[in-house]
């Protein structure tokens, strides 16, 4: 749930380089680093307009246009905006241990509650925060959608009762 660059501050492209079918390594202006960017998905579901981009020798002609506001193929009609491409690299990162006992505290759930709004057991929940099993794609998907739309976590969310013994009830005399 990383991202590189001020908060606020507008993406800029500073290089890019086509690293295989559909990937860019994208290198911010910011010098704070890059990103590989799968645009599979982005080509894919573009329609007839981002066909063209399908094709491998279209795709290698890839270059920083708009003084890094977008990365271009030939003439520019074929564009994507560095906005989007920021965006689809930090879904695409990594969602590590780190991330998910961030994400736990940042919506203030427990353990089995946690587990419960993702649909896991407690105990595979607990071995992607120890870092002892790799976080699936789709719980990383749902992780960082629920903290960017509340309104998904209070749809599906069922608080739990604090763990442990009842407290036991004082007689009354």
């Amino acid at each position: 749930m990383t991202s590189h660059g001020t908060a606020g501050a507008l993406a800029r492209v500073g290089r890019v380089r086509v690293t295989g079918p559909n990937m860019l390594r994208v290198t911010w202006s910011n010098k704070r680093g890059g990103n590989t960017i799968d645009l599979t998905g982005w080509i894919a579901t573009g329609g007839d307009i981002l066909k063209p981009l399908s094709e491998e020798a279209i795709f290698a002609r890839a270059a920083v246009a708009n003084y890094g506001a977008a990365v271009a193929w030939d003439d520019g009609d074929l564009a994507i905006d560095a906005m989007h491409l920021k965006k689809l690299a930090e879904e695409q990162a990594p969602f590590t241990e780190h991330d998910a006992r961030i994400w736990q505290r940042a919506i203030g759930v427990s353990n089995n509650e946690a587990a419960d709004l993702l649909g896991l057991s407690a105990s595979t929940w607990l071995a992607y925060k120890a870092g002892s099993s790799a976080i699936p794609a789709a719980i990383a998907m749902l992780c960082r959608a629920i903290q960017r739309d509340p309104l998904l976590m209070q749809a599906h969310f069922r608080p739990r009762p604090p763990a442990g013994r009842p407290r036991s009830r004082a007689k009354a005399s």
